[in-house]
């Protein structure tokens, strides 16, 4: 008779388990979400206020499809029963993007007073969504989006679950992680898997919400510092590294791997690369994997510097000869050009009379307003100095060119209104001028213009560390790609130790910490 009571006891009590788990996995849940974008070049002396920023807030539908995490995000959590998405108004971003430097604080206490406030105002909830970008920076302010997430997390309280996703390019220690229970960053770039991670972030949510996953972390920096333009991951040895996060992934149940890349352009205190891992409840699975992943990449670090880059008069020289080789297209990347208006290459185009160039773009706000109070228009001949005026050395002197105009108007790029003017110049030459920094990832993202064919050019010049690759590379477009570098150690370039760092002690990291600055300079010879 004991041993009866003793099994229906047992019976009873997992029937009870049981219907208290399904209750548990169909509880209803509301998740905020929000959007807070911002990638800083702090060297670059225009600041970002609040009329620098989008006017318009982000909200309901807007909101849910203002990004790829966030689009993947929203998907995934709609497949789930019983869950609610509730948007929180977000700006945008910053007009023009990183060609920006440090958010003053009265708009970052503006745009982040905005989202706290609609977190107030909604009433329960369960769990909250952060769309990120990783490197803002804001005056007074060490680390903007881990202090966002420690504001999220006194308004929510302690146990409910907080969840980032971020470009690879962020600039993040562990702080984050201390007032949030994720954190997801892309391990591609150029960027193919944004929408993958706010699935991603959206599962691991409801899974902690509903009591199913106890987010332990451990997060390493290797003390490793690269520019931009190196960590391409469709060669090694990023490609490399970030087989092994997936590797990883793939063999442990329930693990999480971010490898920030870092972007040394941001004078934070934890610019760098980081590797950070979140299991379920396994902190000693989570340390080995994030001991492993710092210690491989310290491995390879003499690796991170293999990329060739051309000076901009070798590059244009070099496009002359493809040209006459019918290596083509041929694409210049201007990737240190973080303000848009550096004209560099621009200059050797006219100096070396480079002809079939499409030039994407020039940042040059002046020249369009010139034009526009002038009442110019389509046919009128242009006779003008451009760029060059942002940064003196860096952007290089303003370039003359004589031509004729062949659109003025606007035009959209990632949703932003562009102000944009097309000028002809040269043999075969079309110079985009656009008043704010444009990134080109596709042949066809000009074709918005309506007057482009661009298969008539041979060559483009497009200002772009990776991002490109999408559109000119992996497809097949583009015969010949050189990456071009400014002539001198401005800002932008691989010369980091040209860079009055306050916050950031090359010494401690490599290639300078082991005598290895010639590591960097030897990869723009």
């Amino acid at each position: 008779m004991a041993r009866y009571f003793s099994v229906l006891t047992i019976f009873l009590w997992l029937v009870g388990w049981s219907t208290a788990s399904a209750a548990n996995d169909y509880r209803p849940l509301r998740i905020a979400v929000a959007a807070f974008h911002h990638e800083a070049t702090t060297f670059s002396p225009e600041k970002a206020d609040i009329d620098n920023f989008d006017p318009e807030f982000f909200a309901g539908d807007d909101l849910l499809e203002l990004s790829e995490t966030m689009e993947g995000f929203v998907k995934v959590a709609g497949e789930h029963k019983g869950v609610e998405v509730i948007p929180l108004r977000s700006f945008g971003s910053v007009v023009g993007g990183s060609s920006r430097g440090h958010i003053t604080s009265r708009a970052y206490e503006k745009y982040v007073g905005v989202i706290l406030d609609e977190l107030k105002d909604a009433g329960d909830i369960d769990a909250v969504y952060l769309d990120l970008h990783g490197c803002a920076a804001v005056e007074g302010i060490d680390r903007p989006e881990a202090e966002l997430a420690k504001r999220v997390r006194k308004v929510v309280g302690k146990d409910v679950p907080i969840a980032g996703t971020f470009d690879p390019h962020g600039n993040e220690d562990d702080h984050f992680l201390k007032h949030a229970d994720f954190s997801l960053s892309m391990k591609y770039f150029p960027h193919y898997d944004g929408n993958l991670q706010g699935a991603r972030a959206a599962r691991l949510l409801i899974r902690a919400a509903r009591g199913d996953y106890v987010s332990t972390r451990a997060t390493r920096r290797p003390g490793i510092i690269t520019p931009t333009v190196l960590q391409w991951t469709g060669a090694d040895p990023w490609m490399s590294i970030v087989q092994r996060a997936l590797v990883w992934e793939a063999r442990e149940p329930d693990v999480f791997v971010s490898v920030f890349f870092g972007f040394p352009w941001n004078d934070s205190v934890d610019a760098g690369a980081t590797v950070q891992v979140m299991t379920n409840n396994d902190q000693k699975l989570a340390d080995k994997i994030a001991q492993d992943l710092s210690d491989y990449m310290w491995r390879r670090r003499g690796e991170l510097f293999s990329v060739p880059i051309f000076k901009p008069d070798v590059a244009v020289a070099k496009a002359i000869e493809a040209t006459k080789a019918k290596a083509t297209p041929v694409v210049l990347a201007d990737y240190s050009d973080r303000s848009g208006d550096a004209t560099h290459i621009l200059s050797e185009i006219v100096k070396q009379d480079l002809s079939g160039v499409l030039y994407a773009t020039l940042r040059d706000e002046r020249t369009i307003d010139a034009l526009e109070e002038a009442g110019a228009k389509r046919g009128d001949s242009f006779d003008r100095a451009v760029g060059g005026f942002v940064n003196p050395a860096a952007s290089g002197k303003p370039v003359r060119i004589r031509g004729k105009i062949r659109y003025l108007g606007k035009s959209s790029f990632d949703s932003s209104n562009i102000r944009v003017a097309l000028i002809e110049f040269g043999k075969g030459n079309t110079l985009v001028i656009t008043d704010q920094l444009v990134q080109i990832m596709y042949p066809q993202g000009l074709y918005r213009f309506g007057v482009l064919n661009t298969n008539d050019y041979t060559s483009w010049v497009l200002k772009s560390r990776a991002h490109f690759r999408r559109g000119f590379d992996d497809t097949g477009y583009a015969k010949t790609i050189m990456i071009v570098d400014a002539p001198g150690p401005f800002l932008g370039t691989v010369h980091l130790d040209a860079l009055d760092y306050k916050n950031v002690e090359l010494d401690n990291l490599f290639p300078f910490s082991e005598g290895g600055v010639q590591a960097a300079a030897q990869a723009a010879d």
